[in-house]
């Protein structure tokens, strides 16, 4: 299963300027995600993070990770017009600067859910190199 854009935006309630992934490679709905999000060298957050060494902060790489894992959980039958909260975040660790005109490639694989509780793990990759990489628990409401 392939989305632009548009399909995101028809699975995850995100708008502009907080839809933080531009396409869905691949996917097992419920399972796995692969995604990516090009990093404009126009986003605000550039302009104070950091003046003269602009980085993608790292609680939006976070944010994308797990806005691929809710489309991932929301294409679901069981959980499709649902909305996904972050419950907690575990294990984060940051492994390169994410830059101006980067793009992140990221990958969520689900693992157990209980009930309307359920755990993830993400990571996000700019080439071949691990930029960040997080434990994820979610709640879907």
């Amino acid at each position: 299963m392939v989305l632009d854009r548009a399909g995101i935006e028809a699975v995850i309630p995100h708008r502009d300027p907080f839809v933080l992934i531009d396409s869905v490679e691949a996917m097992r709905p419920g399972h796995t995600v692969s995604a990516t999000k090009y990093v404009d060298p126009a986003e605000a957050y550039f302009k104070g993070h950091f003046p003269g060494n602009p980085v993608m902060p790292g609680v939006m790489i976070v944010e994308a990770i797990a806005q691929a894992g809710a489309v991932c959980m929301l294409s679901t039958p069981e959980f499709s017009g649902c909305t996904a909260y972050f419950a907690g975040i575990d294990k984060v660790r940051f492994k390169r600067k994410v830059a101006p005109g980067d793009t992140l490639t990221i990958h969520v694989e689900i693992g157990r859910m209980r009930g309307r509780i359920g755990f993830g793990h993400g990571k996000a990759f700019v080439g071949d190199e691990l930029a960040c990489q997080a434990d994820i628990l979610f709640a879907i409401g």
